[in-house]
């Protein structure tokens, strides 16, 4: 496997104290022992007690263990062994020892679990799906305009973040990611779902359980939307009433209001839009900006009210944006994508009392974007097992809507390493090798074929900006709320305040970085598209090394 650069290490620290601290323990001195295998690397640390510190990183997710009592994942020991490795200074051995081999043995019997229970959710979700298309028509329930929960959509009462970009609190728990785990480890172990968890706003009036049906859940339905349409209906009246005085009058204290008198409402999505709006009224050119959210809730509460004439994915993505929820479970057992998946680069923001990790991925075969949420309260770790830089070959599952962007990995089949930059293959272009827990070996050229990454190159397919502009476009077009979207700009020269025409984001201006690696020359750059602009995530310098920009 390729060693990640320091940038890349340096990325995966929970905090800026973590990064600090891992380029002390990692000199070559602080460790009585260490090897890699090619696809975990493991060394004794030496520490305050009479003990050294057992750490290991199986390299495949990535995941993380160490004996220390650190309740940070990764830990300083972990993160310091990967800079030693990344710098050449471990070496490569034949066998790892006993404790390393029963750690990735007991994560590789997980893995197999978690596969074979999603396999086994699948297989009912088609057999339901069969039963449904055989059964009699006159079982289907009319819609209804107001609060029929069979209004307008076929998964009706579903939530999430289907178009993935509205980051907010009680879509998912605390430390819960899109990467479907066990839990077994710290976060970041990239193993299996555990099932049942939804986190904050999953309970109580906003739980799970309404959904259509007969009996309590099909009342407790019609309830709930019955107390949306009211809230959204007085959310109107208070908009029409906020333009006609002028936004010069708007206040804090109105939102925060109207933001508990939503939740009161179940309609926790449209909530957290609106608390939100103090950040924009503290932004330069706020009136115009604060102009366009209105519209925007507006038109998500029009949207809403007028659903059962919505096309089934928008109405879902209404349902989505309002706040109703959906479980991990049904979204895993949904279609499945399997490609070669770059990760692209990632982004913290907080929200509230929670930290939100947004990491951006691209499908190389079918050019599909997506986007992995992840949260934890402030001060806790976040999901770390997406690499920036790195390509991987997995199943995605994607949560519902109109331009579904927001996704779980379901199962991850190898990590997709390019050859070094001195040993190109025979024609040239760098391919993309297939390393699973499996085996450290190369794959062999029909096996490569057979895997669809024969000749794939280390650096992420971009596109022009006028094709970059029309992907985005036709997300807006699918889902109007679309807040960011993914893209690849290839051949473009970065400047101070714009790329290829584009503007950078106000935050994002002056990326001396992606200038410096550029040099004036046209190079290859993942972007975060916004309606303020652009943020700059990553770029790839002359020998196909990622440079982390966010």
């Amino acid at each position: 496997m390729q060693r990640w650069s320091r940038d890349q290490v340096l990325a995966l620290a929970p905090d800026a104290p973590s990064r600090k601290a891992a380029q002390g323990v990692s000199a070559p001195g602080r460790w009585s022992s260490n090897g890699t295998t090619g696809l975990v690397v493991f060394g004794e640390c030496r520490g305050s007690g009479s003990r050294p510190y057992l750490a290991c990183v199986d390299l495949t997710e990535p995941a993380y263990r160490c004996s220390c009592p650190s309740r940070k994942f990764p830990c300083k020991h972990a993160l310091g062994l990967l800079l030693l490795w990344s710098a050449d200074g471990v070496p490569e051995l034949a066998a790892a020892p006993q404790w390393v081999t029963e750690w990735m043995e007991g994560r590789a019997a997980r893995a197999a679990k978690s596969t074979a229970r999603l396999e086994a959710a699948r297989a009912e979700t088609r057999a339901d799906a069969t039963d449904g298309v055989s059964a009699s028509p006159t079982d289907d329930v009319p819609p209804d305009t107001e609060g029929s929960a069979a209004a307008g959509t076929a998964r009706p009462g579903r939530g999430g973040s289907g178009a993935g970009e509205a980051a907010r609190p009680g879509a998912e728990g605390p430390g819960t990611s899109g990467v479907a785990r066990s839990g077994m480890e710290g976060p970041g172990t990239g193993e299996v779902v555990r099932p049942g968890t939804e986190g904050p706003g999953s309970g109580g009036a906003a739980s799970g359980v309404e959904r259509a049906g007969g009996g309590g859940a099909g009342r407790a339905e019609s309830v709930r939307h019955g107390r949306v349409a009211a809230g959204l209906g007085e959310l109107e009246r208070w908009l029409a009433d906020q333009v006609r005085q002028g936004l010069a009058g708007a206040a804090e204290h109105d939102w925060e209001g109207l933001a508990k008198r939503l939740i009161d409402a179940q309609a926790p999505g449209v909530a957290g839009v609106v608390s939100r709006l103090a950040r924009v009224r503290a932004e330069e050119g706020w009136p115009g900006r604060l102009l366009e959210e209105y519209a925007l809730i507006d038109l998500l509460a029009v949207a809403y009210r007028r659903r059962a004439a919505l096309p089934g994915p928008l109405a879902e993505t209404v349902l989505i944006r309002t706040g109703f929820p959906v479980t991990r479970e049904e979204v895993l057992a949904g279609p499945v994508v399997r490609d070669h998946w770059d990760v692209l680069g990632r982004r913290d923001e907080q929200q509230d009392r929670l930290t939100a990790r947004r990491v951006w991925l691209r499908g190389r075969r079918t050019g599909r974007p997506a986007l992995i949420l992840s949260f934890a309260p402030q001060g806790q770790a976040l999901d770390a097992s997406l690499v920036t830089g790195t390509t991987i070959d997995a199943d995605l599952t994607y949560y519902p809507g109109a331009a579904p962007l927001r996704a779980l990995v379901a199962t991850r089949h190898a990590i997709l390493t390019p050859p070094l930059p001195d040993t190109p293959t025979p024609d040239t272009t760098p391919s993309l090798r297939p390393t699973s827990r499996a085996t450290a070996l190369e794959a062999t050229p029909s096996q490569a074929e057979s895997s669809g990454n024969a000749g794939l190159c280390a650096v992420p397919p971009g596109v022009a900006v006028d094709e970059a502009l029309d992907e985005v476009a036709r997300a807006l077009a699918e889902d109007p709320w679309t807040e960011s979207w993914p893209l690849v700009l290839a051949g473009a020269v970065p400047g101070r305040t714009e790329i290829g025409g584009l503007p950078w984001h106000p935050r994002s201006r002056d990326p001396w970085r992606l200038i410096a690696v550029s040099g004036g020359r046209p190079l290859t750059v993942a972007v975060e598209w916004t309606p303020q602009g652009l943020r700059p995530l990553t770029t790839w310098d002359d020998e196909g090394r990622a440079v982390i920009l966010a």
